[in-house]
């Protein structure tokens, strides 16, 4: 069986799994998609590692509902996050204008500072 997603005007309305011989009865149009793709790389099943295997990258990520299918691109990919985010057409992933720290601790993005915060996970002590 495939995962397999509903798209409607360029929209994900539906991800299922399923057998082609299913998918062929249904009204729509369903494109597969790949449950081990993400950021345009295939992974090995239930797991953080790269395939050897990289023709099995399939349309960019997998896709969820409210993502959005690019017919020209054969690609699926996240609605984009924040206005000043621009979409990576070689990952199909969002990318923030300033990189992610790399200092082990938590942040999150503020559109308004354009800047990555620092959350307090200390319980406000």
């Amino acid at each position: 069986m495939s995962h397999f997603a509903k798209v409607v005007d360029g929209i994900v309305t539906q991800v299922i799994v399923a057998e082609q011989d299913f998918i062929d009865t249904q009204e729509g149009t369903w494109i597969q998609t790949s449950y081990n793709t993400r950021g345009n790389v295939h992974y090995e099943p239930n797991s953080n590692t790269q395939s050897a295997d990289q023709t099995k990258a399939l349309r960019g990520n997998f896709a969820g509902v409210n993502d959005i299918y690019d017919a020209e691109n054969d690609v699926f990919y996240n609605p984009q996050p924040y206005n000043s985010w621009t979409l990576n057409t070689n990952t199909w992933l969002w990318e923030a204008p300033v990189s992610y720290p790399t200092d082990n601790k938590y942040y999150i993005w503020n559109e308004n500072q354009l800047n990555w915060e620092l959350v307090n996970t200390n319980g406000g002590e």
